[in-house]
């Protein structure tokens, strides 16, 4: 197995759930939704993990969750920093918003030398999702990937969510667009898009496969997003940014490989209680083990 990092990114503070849910417990030993992506890349075969996070939450990180990988995977950590920036900028004074989901994969660049893959801390993905991009990358170490899901097998029954809608050509990844407020209404799925949609469109949930060769496009874009957007508080430099700059330039093609997994995850305090009985009944079917590590 050539050697592969997952990257988390972790960072976040859940606005609408109200706390680090990052750290929430959601299996029958206190597991994280966290410890179930690490199982899943461990016996996918990834070699390496690179947490990225904010430093005043480091020993809170390590006692809840990584201090139990010891033996099992190597472990790294990013710390993602406002004032991590190019020479000659500073970050706003009244600016406490992260800088968004390509500013936090920058910050990892000088701990990943290998094919990696970047998804988030507080989303189940499942062991299928792991595999597929696992096996992709045991045959190619250069280009860029994406693991799409199925858009009815991702949304909340407690609210809305925001999800980045995709279109194909080739099995490329062709546009990806963040659409928000998408919710089931009876048979429908209505969305802040005057679109039609039947719940079978493919999206993306932030599962992207990289080379290192990522690292210089981020860098080279985030100045450019700095001197167009750096002075506004509420800015973001986001990863289906990048991609779809990306993809319209003709620099890279993004694989897009296939999840069949439900995703399920917690944007809202009611999502907890699906969550936790959803993990109990992958426990009872032996999908995973009681106790993970």
């Amino acid at each position: 197995m050539k050697d592969i990092t997952l990257l988390v990114m972790a960072a976040g503070m859940g606005s609408r759930y109200g706390g680090l849910k990052q750290l929430d417990s959601i299996g029958p030993n206190n597991e994280t939704i966290i410890d179930y992506s690490v199982f899943d890349a461990i016996r996918a075969g990834f070699s390496k993990v690179v947490f990225i996070i904010r430093k005043e939450f480091e020993d809170e990180f390590k006692e809840k969750i990584t201090n139990k990988y010891l033996g099992k995977i190597e472990v790294k950590f990013a710390f993602q920093d406002l004032n991590f920036l190019p020479e000659g900028f500073f970050c706003p004074a009244a600016r406490v918003k992260p800088w968004g989901t390509g500013h936090a994969i920058l910050t990892a660049r000088d701990l990943i030398n290998e094919p990696f893959v970047a998804i988030n801390g507080d989303d189940f993905y499942g062991r299928q999702t792991f595999k597929v991009v696992a096996d992709f990358y045991e045959n190619e170490s250069e280009l860029f990937s994406m693991v799409a899901f199925q858009l009815d097998k991702t949304l909340s029954d407690n609210g809305s969510v925001s999800r980045g809608l995709c279109t194909l050509k080739n099995g490329n990844l062709a546009t990806v667009i963040e659409t928000h407020d998408l919710k089931k209404t009876n048979n429908n799925i209505d969305s802040d898009r005057r679109i039609k949609l039947n719940g079978l469109e493919p999206v993306s949930m932030n599962v992207w496969g990289f080379s290192p060769k990522i690292f210089e496009y981020l860098d080279h874009m985030f100045t450019d997003f700095l001197k167009k957007d750096g002075n506004k508080l509420d800015s973001e430099y986001l990863i289906p940014t990048v991609i779809n700059n990306l993809i319209f330039s003709e620099t890279e093609n993004v694989h897009v490989l296939k999840s069949g997994e439900n995703w399920f995850g917690i944007t809202y305090v009611e999502d907890r209680s699906f969550v936790v009985k959803a993990i109990s009944n992958l426990v009872k079917t032996d999908q995973y083990p009681e106790n993970l590590f």
